[in-house]
């Protein structure tokens, strides 16, 4: 267990000497031990003021100083799935100096960045990539005759997702040199479920294995040629005594050598088994590794999910640094599905991995039969909540604006297709702040508002959203509704739950100079800046649209056309978003007027807390201000 005495001073003295990969692989065991300790500690004092992902990177120290020790990076490719595990790596590999600034506006990237060092191989932030990237790496370096190694690590929570599988399926038919590290810490960012969870966890320690095995293969060489005999026959049924006792059995199915399951926190044994792997597999091979996630750190190790991505905290505590300020949205989503649940027995609840982060882990608790984690499988998760929309039910798939984007083939043919009531509940919708461009969601008014039969909400403020849950569950066709990240406008929340008229939004101020269209987050910015605008002799009209699709066009036709000048505000991209949607409305009620939209380029968006991305791209009420002046001509 790490002990921290002064939580805010560390003794990195041999950290302080690492510049590179090269430099690890000078020191001896010892001092790479010391040097685990060391770099513990700087991530827990540094995540504690940035925040970030504490329990993944905790698990992962010896392993990654294992790998970059054994394997001649950046030539040898490390190829990190999600990499939100990646902090030891950017320590080791001349970022040491910047650590502070993690995940920081403008500093380093919680997650792998091609751009910050030639060590990071890939872009990531999503699951269950690493085996394909890394089988289309291998195949290449074959093709041009490169004798580079390429290492894929990728958690068991990722292995439930079906690219990885199609990845493994596809490696072990090619029979290409690959090596795939299997870091099995039985969580994910919640505990992993699972045939394939369960399959996993059904091992013997390393250590028992290998006592069993040279015992017995000692007692039979002392029988002479007989012995010999029975353990040649033994090592051809070895698959079977290795599949029965662990996940050997499915990989060596799918063609890897398997090895393993070896500790994840000795570096000797580490060390020499990706020297043996190195030096002597030809083919796929998959090692199997045990870690604990949270690693030297008590909070984290007793409470991993609660650990996985985290704020600023106080070390000696655990506890967050930051006071409580207005609900955030998921709670009060958390709190409305409890009493939709309770008022209707047809809602149920699915989750791909992430109840707590989501806000199902009351609803989990409260009603167990009507809820359901699917594992990191977004696919999946659609697919079986029209199943159970087909059979009565009305399923709420709650899931993150920008895990979604893995599903969209599933939303349009299985659920929106057949016109089946199945509720997307897409928390995170717009930026995100310091999880970065793999985790922002300002695609997912542009990518569902094509799809027919599909109803687009976004609420105002989190009174709205309850009301948008009831009407959602309640419409005999599919709903999406997206709600940002964060506090929600500390506003009365209604006894009653409301029934809101498909397409219609609401006129929440009157002008006859301006009219501003907010959607969802963007409105109390939008009254805002209407209140900024009377000050200047304008007077603009604020419609709350509600819906994105279908658009209310009575009413914002209405309004347009009196105001004569129209601005839209998005937390999305601009390019197929709301902007886009009044603009084709207007056009097809034949009306021309000056319209500026207000959302994100057509770009991805680097990390900064939303306050300043919202800034940034000017749909904070000073932005919406000078949009307006800007199409008033002024």
């Amino acid at each position: 267990m790490l002990i921290i005495n002064d939580p805010h001073s560390s003794t990195t003295d041999l950290l302080n000497t690492i510049d590179s990969p090269d430099d690890i692989r000078r020191l001896s065991l010892e001092e790479l031990e010391q040097l685990a300790r060391e770099i513990r500690q700087t991530i827990i004092t540094t995540v504690a003021d940035t925040g970030g992902h504490l329990a993944p990177c905790l698990g992962v120290v010896e392993l990654t100083l294992a790998l970059h020790y054994v394997f001649k990076t950046p030539e040898d490719k490390l190829v990190w799935d999600v990499g939100h595990q990646c902090y030891t790596h950017k320590l080791i590999t001349g970022r040491r100096d910047l650590f502070h600034t993690l995940r920081q506006h403008k500093g380093l990237s919680g997650f792998p960045k091609r751009a910050e060092s030639p060590y990071d191989v890939v872009e990531t932030g999503h699951s269950s990539t690493s085996i394909s990237y890394s089988l289309g790496m291998a195949t290449a370096k074959e093709i041009k005759q490169d004798k580079g190694k390429v290492i894929a690590i990728i958690g068991d929570g990722s292995m439930t997702a079906g690219l990885a599988f199609e990845g493994l399926n596809h490696a072990g038919d090619m029979d290409k040199d690959l090596i795939v590290i299997l870091n099995d810490n039985e969580m994910s960012i919640s505990p992993n479920v699972g045939a394939m969870s369960s399959f996993l966890s059904r091992k013997l320690t390393s250590k028992t294995m290998r006592r069993l095995k040279d015992h017995v293969e000692e007692r039979l060489k002392s029988l002479s040629s007989v012995g010999e005999n029975i353990l040649t026959v033994l090592r051809k049924s070895e698959e079977s005594l290795k599949g029965f006792f662990t996940p050997g059995m499915l990989f060596e199915a799918l063609k890897f050598e398997y090895i393993g399951p070896i500790p994840g926190h000795e570096l000797e044994g580490l060390i020499q088994t990706l020297q043996n792997v190195r030096d002597n597999s030809h083919g796929p091979v998959l090692i199997h590794v045990l870690t604990t996630k949270g690693k030297g750190y008590e909070p984290a190790e007793q409470n991993p999910g609660d650990y996985h991505g985290v704020g600023p905290f106080d070390v000696t505590t655990g506890k967050p640094r930051s006071a409580k300020g207005a609900v955030s949205y998921t709670s009060v989503f958390s709190k409305t599905m409890c009493t939709l649940a309770d008022n209707d027995k047809r809602v149920a609840a699915i989750t791909a991995a992430m109840p707590a982060g989501t806000g199902l882990t009351a609803f989990s608790k409260q009603f167990p039969d009507r809820f359901f984690d699917v594992g990191i499988a977004e696919q999946h998760a659609v697919t079986f909540a029209a199943g159970l929309a087909m059979e009565g039910l009305r399923p709420v798939v709650t899931v993150y604006s920008t895990f979604m984007q893995r599903a969209l083939d599933q939303v349009i043919h299985d659920v929106c297709l057949p016109d089946l009531p199945v509720t997307f509940a897409l928390d995170r919708g717009g930026v995100v702040g310091d999880d970065g461009p793999t985790h922002h969601g300002v695609f997912d008014l542009s990518f569902l508002r094509f799809i027919p039969n599909l109803t687009v909400m976004a609420p105002k403020d989190e009174n709205e959203l309850r009301h948008m849950l009831y009407t959602a569950i309640n419409t005999d066709g599919p709903c999406a509704i997206r709600y940002p990240r964060g506090s929600g406008e500390n506003v009365e929340q209604d006894k009653d739950f409301a029934l809101i008229p498909s397409g219609k939004g609401e006129l929440l101020r009157e002008g006859n100079d301006l009219l501003l269209l907010p959607i969802g987050n963007r409105v109390y910015p939008a009254l805002e800046a209407a209140e900024g605008l009377a000050k200047l002799g304008i007077e603009a009209a604020v419609i709350n649209p509600r819906f994105v699709k279908p658009l209310d066009n009575e009413l914002i036709g209405t309004w347009a056309k009196q105001c004569g000048h129209v601005v839209t505000i998005e937390d999305n991209v601009k390019k197929g978003g709301f902007g886009s949607a009044v603009l084709q409305m207007l056009h097809e009620l034949h009306l021309t007027l000056p319209v500026r939209t207000l959302g994100y380029g057509n770009k991805f968006i680097d990390q900064a807390p939303q306050h300043i991305l919202w800034k940034d791209a000017g749909i904070d009420a000073a932005g919406i201000i000078q949009g307006a002046l800007e199409v008033l001509g002024q």
